[in-house]
């Protein structure tokens, strides 16, 4: 690649990358306000990201969710009590292993990520629908990479 075609791609990643950057917040932002109109408290970020990754992995253990979660075990145990004690956990003891804890969501909690999906999908549809054609196309095609963005964030930011 020649010094001016490499200087072009670093300016055209710099430039999502500041877009990126100043768009996620703002997005994120107005979809927690569409949430907090449910009728519960809201969770603590640390709670709400423990429970999101029980919702989507059954059965793991505290010391698994710590690890995906980029947090002490200790203090994930600490969130699974005070989760545990709102009715929106589960902690049932291993088979082999009495030391061990598997997690899962409650009912409760079943039901009102469902309600908190249902109010962000919503709040996006609407919004997507006063979008042009090629601005939704466009997001449409985004949508792989984005994902892609968030696991390679995912894997290899602490």
């Amino acid at each position: 690649m020649s010094g001016t075609s490499e200087a072009r791609q670093s300016q055209s990643i710099d430039h999502v990358a500041v877009g990126l950057a100043a768009c996620l917040p703002a997005l994120n932002q107005y979809l927690k306000q569409g949430i907090a109109q449910l009728p519960y408290p809201k969770l603590p970020e640390r709670q709400l990201a423990l429970l999101q990754y029980v919702a989507e992995h059954d059965g793991a253990t505290v010391h698994k969710a710590a690890g995906a979660l980029r947090m002490m075990p200790n203090n994930v145990s600490a969130l699974v009590t005070h989760l545990t004690e709102a009715g929106l956990l589960e902690r049932r003891q291993d088979d082999t292993d009495k030391r061990v804890a598997h997690l899962y969501v409650t009912a409760k909690a079943r039901q009102r990520i469902g309600e908190a999906e249902s109010i962000t999908a919503g709040q996006l549809a609407s919004a997507l629908r006063t979008l042009t054609d090629g601005d939704l196309d466009a997001l449409g095609s985004a949508l792989g990479a984005l994902e892609a963005l968030a696991r390679h964030l995912h894997d290899h930011v602490a």
